[in-house]
């Protein structure tokens, strides 16, 4: 197996409705909210964390390739793998090749010709000329969302909380790579499109029933990507 080229897609993600990825701290604050974002340890300034895109996409395709029920749930597998043939087995194959397989199934990985992780998504930075805007314009980077219960009988509400989100249209910069392992691996690409188109029409973070998550991808790089993304049929 021979790495044949690295390609490098970049652009933005564009928010659509308030994104809330969770920072994992469960210490309440007083005055503070019941889920703040993540956020960078140094500047404070929100963030989209790379395993949380490649994750959704991962799952996303995982789902549209109707292969859910013999996982009970669980990532994809060689286990799986085994029992398949035909287009499930091509579909599963491209999967765990982008997005790798369990690392206690290596000895595996030979039989076919799997290798390493193709993809290699970056965590995404808050787009610096968004920020200059934001800070002209006195946008906040971070808004609070209020929640509660309603009950259905009394009509009334309670167990109010209190989420962090970054609000609609906020800008993030995009970048993921995809390695060439091989002159029969060109489809990837289109697959890995495929899995941001799904993603474009589903959400990112929690929430995403009640509205949160909601993004645009703005690709830019390399030339005539943005064409090809809009092209794209995810179905």
């Amino acid at each position: 197996m021979e790495l044949k080229n690295i390609r490098e897609i970049k652009g933005k993600i564009i928010l659509r409705s308030g994104l809330h990825i969770g920072s994992g701290d469960m210490e309440m604050q007083i005055g503070g909210t019941d889920n703040p974002v993540i956020k960078h340890p140094h500047t404070q300034e929100p963030y989209i964390p790379g395993s949380s895109i490649k994750g959704k996409v991962r799952a996303l395709l995982e789902m549209r390739s109707g292969l859910m029920d013999k996982t009970e749930g669980n990532p994809l597998s060689i286990k799986v793998l085994k029992g398949l043939s035909g287009e499930k087995k091509a579909e599963c194959e491209k999967i765990l090749k982008l997005f790798g397989a369990s690392g206690a199934e290596v000895e595996d990985m030979d039989e076919f010709n799997l290798g390493p992780t193709r993809v290699a998504f970056a965590d995404c930075a808050l787009d610096d000329e968004w920020k200059k805007k934001a800070s002209k314009n006195f946008l906040p980077l971070i808004e609070v969302k209020s929640e509660n219960t309603i009950n259905r009988i009394k009509g009334t509400a309670y167990n109010p909380r209190f989420t962090e989100r970054v609000p609609a249209d906020a800008e993030f910069e995009f970048c993921v790579t995809l390695k060439q392992l091989g002159e029969d691996e060109n489809d990837l690409e289109a697959f890995l499109l495929e899995g941001l188109k799904l993603l474009s029409v589903d959400y990112l973070g929690g929430s995403g029933s009640r509205g949160y998550g909601r993004i645009h991808f703005d690709l830019q790089e390399p030339k005539g990507i943005a064409e090809r993304f809009k092209n794209i049929k995810a179905f």
